[in-house]
């Protein structure tokens, strides 16, 4: 065996730790390059392929002779030969550390085909995105978790709480999800592997993919307390984004409703009332303002939430809701607020809330007095009542009057219909429980809140076990029967 020196090009010499010359035994010169290689990854692979032949850019000189004149990599040597390896070169700088780094990663970190990952995710491995959000805008594999590089150690665990389990990493290409799979190893992360080529790859390779609705930089701005919480996060960010929520009333519960609403994001608020803005409802009605005075109600209110918030499109409903109308207005919303203030509108939302199937987030105060509730029969976790199962007729007029009747503390509906907004927003991001089967009574003066149960009525011409849609009715004439 002889000992050889072989001489290290300025571009390699990072992955011989900066040296300029190697010793190294062998007998010819393909075995003192394998040694080479031994001693220090990295360099063998930019001289030699795969197959173990000299790569086209690259001679190896024994002496002053090329080895490809004399018997190539077969080429004998003896004790003391120098050999060099002689690259192409074009001036600019070597090899940078960042390329060795990379060498090592390979070595170190199993990696995948694009099909391969897509097997594995279809087999219950995690897809992770590092990519940046504009690079995500143009498209990601189906299923993978966008979570971006800055802040994968922060919420792997979000998606990945089990350190055993398949994680695959990918970027644009392959480079940065080396290094994050690196990292992901680091806190634990048993089995982590890097998709190959990354999304480059899989988009020519054909497979699925989707180009995801991204938060723009203003949206992230004015959501970002929202984006801050795992219970909303982006993908519930996009939920509110997403959703209609038809608010019947601009008045005293519909104001602070509609206001919270808009900020939080709902994309579109349908707003229905047929009245003009009064001087008297500026106590209660935030809304408006004493300039709109005289005005339709549904054009101020969309004046406001527009001026907080003008990604929100507000659907103007300026009539007055009946059985002909309600239905062609409620369709296509996700939820109804209901802010009105009597009997009759009361009846007649929640009948056709539960003939369409849409949540009903109730509300109503009296001088110093709210309630609170939900009224969606067709919840899918449990059947609560409908209004007909607590209420099934209206009360007379004396116990019943309205806000103009009987006067309500101003601030009063700002409690109650915040509390509509936060159910309404609790029911579209289907986070916590909603109150469903409870009414929340509010006492102003003992500034006591108290939890009652309202049991769902199995007999119900509305929502029973057998009912089927007995129709609507003339709901002044019933109330007013009722009330006789």
């Amino acid at each position: 065996m002889a000992d050889v020196t072989i001489r290290i090009p300025m571009p390699l010499r990072t992955f011989a730790e900066g040296a300029d010359e190697v010793v190294v035994a062998g007998t010819t010169v393909g075995e003192a390059l394998k040694a080479l290689g031994r001693a220090h990854g990295g360099i063998v692979e930019r001289v030699m392929t795969p197959k173990g032949q000299l790569r086209n850019f690259v001679n190896i000189y024994l002496g002053n002779e090329n080895v490809n004149s004399l018997n190539g990599l077969d080429t004998a040597l003896s004790d003391g030969d120098v050999l060099s390896i002689v690259p192409a070169v074009a001036g600019g700088v070597g090899v940078r550390a960042k390329d060795r780094r990379l060498v090592e990663l390979r070595a170190g970190i199993p990696q995948v085909t694009p099909r391969e990952a897509e097997a594995l995710r279809r087999g219950g491995a995690v897809l992770i995105d590092v990519r940046e959000r504009e690079e995500i805008a143009e498209g990601r594999p189906v299923g993978a978790h966008p979570l971006g590089r800055s802040y994968l150690e922060l919420k792997i665990e979000d998606v990945a709480p089990d350190l055993d389990r398949t994680v695959l990493v990918f970027c644009n290409s392959g480079m940065r999800s080396l290094f994050a799979a690196e990292d992901l190893k680091r806190l634990g992360y048993t089995d982590v592997r890097s998709v190959s080529g990354g999304f480059n790859r899989w988009k020519n390779e054909g497979l699925p993919f989707e180009v995801p609705q991204i938060l723009d930089h203003d949206a992230r701005e004015r959501y970002s307390r929202h984006l801050l919480m795992p219970e909303v996060g982006e993908a519930g960010q996009f939920k509110l984004l997403n959703s209609k929520v038809l608010l019947v009333g601009a008045g005293g519960l519909g104001s602070p409703a509609a206001f919270y609403l808009a900020a939080a994001g709902v994309g579109t608020l349908g707003i229905v009332d047929h009245d003009l803005v009064d001087l008297s409802n500026l106590q209660r009605q935030i809304l408006h303002t004493n300039d709109r005075v005289g005005t339709p109600k549904v054009a101020s209110a969309r004046a406001t939430l527009e001026a907080l918030n003008p990604r929100v499109k507000v659907n103007e409903h300026e009539v007055r809701l009946d059985s002909n109308n309600v239905e062609r207005i409620f369709r296509g919303y996700d939820v109804v607020v209901d802010g009105s203030d009597n009997f009759a509108t009361r009846y007649l939302v929640n009948d056709a809330c539960v003939r369409l199937g849409i949540p009903n987030v109730h509300g109503a105060v009296f001088r110093f007095e709210g309630q609170v509730s939900v009224f969606w029969p067709a919840y899918p976790k449990h059947h609560g009542p409908c209004y007909r199962c607590v209420y099934p007729e209206p009360p007379p007029p004396e116990l019943g009057p309205s806000c103009a009747e009987a006067g309500v503390l101003g601030v009063l509906p700002g409690v109650i219909g915040v509390l509509q907004a936060v159910e309404t927003i609790k029911l579209i991001l289907e986070v916590g429980e909603p109150l469903i089967g409870t009414l929340l009574y509010y006492d102003a003066l003992k500034a006591r809140f108290s939890e009652l149960k309202l049991p769902r009525n199995p007999s119900c011409a509305y929502c029973g076990d057998h009912a089927e849609f007995p129709g609507y009715v003339d709901y002044e004439a019933f109330c007013a029967a009722s009330n006789a």
